[in-house]
């Protein structure tokens, strides 16, 4: 009988982050995924994600971004953000472990991954600006 390895789940540093739209100022905590194997490893194998919890990923360059779901149980809502922090695309509900290419759909400076519903909940539209440090 084999022994499988349990998958690795990453806990990055978290700090917060401030969505400021039309619904007013929304404070979340999020780990900060800036290397190349934190990015690869992203929510992989995460069971459950709290409604103000999530993860940012920050690109040295602006590029168009690609994600997936691959290995990822819990449905997100990915949000992509241009260099000075302003939406540039949302992606909601995304589909729990497909591998399906999610694009940026132009120049990207990071993404936000939130539980799936916490772009509706709150009020976060394309335009809308994230306050966040690296992003100006």
């Amino acid at each position: 009988m084999s022994v499988l390895a349990s998958p690795i789940v990453l806990a990055l540093d978290k700090k917060p982050l401030t969505i400021n739209n039309a619904t007013g100022h929304h404070t979340l905590s999020l780990e900060v995924a800036i290397s190349k194997e934190e990015q690869a490893t992203g929510l992989m194998f995460r069971r459950s994600l709290g409604s103000d919890e999530g993860m940012i990923f920050i690109y040295p360059e602006d590029q168009e971004i690609t994600m997936w779901m691959k290995n990822t149980y819990v449905p997100l809502d990915m949000i992509f953000l241009r260099r000075n922090g302003t939406v540039l695309r949302i992606e909601r509900n995304t589909e729990p472990l497909s591998e399906r290419v999610i694009a940026s759909g132009g120049q990207a400076r990071a993404v936000i991954e939130l539980r799936a519903g916490s772009a509706n909940r709150l009020g976060i539209e394309v335009g809308d600006k994230i306050d966040f440090p690296g992003l100006q």
